[in-house]
This record gives C-alpha cells, structure tokens and sequence, in this order.
C-alpha cells in the first residue's frame, strides 16, 4: 500500500523525461539531474554561465516534466564527462526546446564540469512567508494540497528546504503558524528518510483526517541575506555558497534584480537599488556578478548571471531597500 500511495503522488508531479535530445543525468529520477544535450552522436553537458530559471523552465516542459522548481548550478548532480556542448544560454522561455534558445556555438564556452548546469522540475511551495518559510502546499493534479502537521518531523524539512534550493530547516511549525490554507488537506501521513533529493519520493502512508487549524509550515534557512542596513530588510546583498557567504558585484544590478531579492526574503517591495558598496564594503569571497533577473523568479539563484567566484572590488558590493516585512514573516523575526 506504501509504494503505492507514493506512486500516485509521484504520478502527479514527475512524468517520463524523453525529449530525444535532452535529458536529465544523476538525480533520484528522470525529472531531476544535470542537463545534458545530445549533439553530433555525443552527449555532452552545459555551462552554467548566465543560466536562470526561463532556461530551466524550457528544460523541465521540453522532457515533460511539470512545473519549474530549481536550478542547481556548480555540478550540484556530479560533474559531466566529454564534451561541454552548450555555453551561455539565454532563453526567453516560450521556446519548445533549449536548442531554440540563444547560446554560444555548439561546443563554445569558458566553463569546466565543475559548472555543468543542473535542474529539479517540480512543484511544491512554501506560503505565507518568504520563498523559505511559509505553510507547505504540494500539487496533485491540477489541485495544490496544504498538509497537516500530524508526524510531520526534521526529516520531512529536511526534504522540503532542499528540494526548494533552501538552507537548512530552522523550525518545523503547526497551528496554522503562517495562516490557514484555503487548498484542500492532504490526507496522507509523509515519511521522508530525509535524504530524498525530491519532496515526491517520500513514502505516503494513510493518515487520520486533519483540518486546516493543524497546517504545517516549514522555516528554512535562507541562502540570500541582506547585511549593514538598518533593518534585515534593507543592506548588502550576500549569498550562501560553498561554505561561506559572499557579495554581489553591481554590475548591471538594477530594480528588477533586488524585486527578487525582496520577495524571496518576503521583504515586500524593492524601494531601491543602491550601488557602489552603499551599504560598507562586504570581504571575502565575490561570488557573482552580472545578475539578469526577468521578475518573477522565486530565488536570486535562479536569475541568470555570471560566478562563482568573480574578479571584481568590494567597492562594487550591491545593495537592496526593501518596503519591509510582510506580515506573516514577523512569526519568525
């Protein structure tokens, strides 16, 4: 009965990924992995220079599967092997397959496999608070679900903060913390070991009934913070990589790119964009550079841009002012 409660969940999300000339290499399924593309009787892999989420919105509809989730960068799902086939690759997001999008000559670009791009094409959410906390919803059908907090544990937010590109998870919340759902419940008891790469691989096991006084909600860590302004709201842009945090250049940073950062922080509004280290020069690592955000990504590390790791000076740090907190998120503060 276990197995097959998962599969009717996973029905829902992942479908066979087989679009000929694409696929998705090591991850836990067909819909999760590092992007590969099929050229001249060879597979080969793609840089992850100037890759955001229109890009892996092609990849994820092209194989089929579903809704967008995350990209992963920095052979997050192990480093390819041959050729790297496709650099710079800049989609406008409505094309059928990466190959329409612009890019690079085929076999052209300045990456090795430690940058060979990666994504997860899924669909759960976080509500409520910022794209790292919130009341946890999951899509069956057309229908997104919220889900109750009965035997909802770390290993369960371990899954989700992962699958949503998160840090760790700070607190496992109930009572409706971030609000009460208007999805209907989702009546089946989760068990994740904890190391699932997807929130749909988790075993399902029949549950007691459950209202929407119990939601769940999940506080994971953020991997964007602002820093040397006067509220967590207002500062520096850093962002989590490799161990440690680091700045962004400003280099074509503008309103659009601190939107992003405003609403993945669940900061309201971008007020403005200061340049020029307007916030004290951060140290350290600069990590990235050229941020090319369209608006309506959920994380800044799905905007396209240029890192890890750039050449450039901490008089160049970017900042953001947002409008604030929004209301749910002071739950947490």
């Amino acid at each position: 009965m276990e197995s097959y409660l998962t599969l009717i969940f996973l029905s829902s999300v992942i479908r066979l990924a087989t679009a000929g000339n694409v696929r998705l290499v090591n991850g836990n399924n067909s819909c999760a992995g590092r992007v590969e593309v099929y050229y001249r009787g060879e597979w080969g892999t793609v840089c992850d220079d100037y890759w955001c989420l229109r890009n892996t919105a092609v990849v994820c509809r092209e194989l089929g599967c579903g809704n967008t989730s995350n990209t992963m960068r920095t052979a997050h799902f192990g480093p390819g092997s041959g050729q790297i086939w496709m650099g710079n690759v800049v989609c406008s997001g409505s094309e059928s397959s990466i190959f329409n999008c612009s890019k690079l000559e085929m076999g052209e670009h300045n990456c090795g496999h430690s940058e060979d791009v990666g994504v997860i094409c899924s669909g759960i959410r976080l509500v409520g608070g910022s794209r790292c906390s919130g009341r946890l919803e999951l899509p069956h059908g057309n229908t997104w679900y919220t889900v109750c907090d009965a035997a909802f544990d770390q290993q369960d937010a371990e899954v989700v903060c992962r699958e949503l590109d998160c840090g760790a998870p700070v607190q496992v919340l109930g009572e409706d913390a971030f609000g009460k759902g208007d999805a209907q419940m989702w009546t089946q008891e989760i068990q994740c070991r904890g190391d699932e790469y997807q929130f749909a691989l988790c075993p399902m096991l029949p549950s007691h009934n459950c209202s929407h006084d119990n939601d769940v909600s999940v506080v994971c860590a953020e991997i964007v913070r602002l820093v040397g302004g006067k509220s967590s709201c207002a500062g520096r842009v850093e962002v989590h990589h490799d161990g440690q945090w680091g700045t962004v250049c400003d280099d074509d940073w503008d309103m659009t790119d601190a939107g992003v950062v405003c609403r993945e922080l669940g900061c309201g509004e971008a007020l403005s964009a200061p340049k020029g280290a307007h916030f004290g020069e951060g140290s350290g690592q600069i990590w990235i550079s050229d941020v090319l955000c369209i608006g309506s990504e959920s994380t800044l590390m799905n905007c396209g841009f240029n890192g890890w790791g750039v050449k450039a000076n901490h008089t160049e740090d970017a900042g953001v002012i947002c409008s604030g907190k929004l209301s749910s998120s002071t739950l947490i503060s």
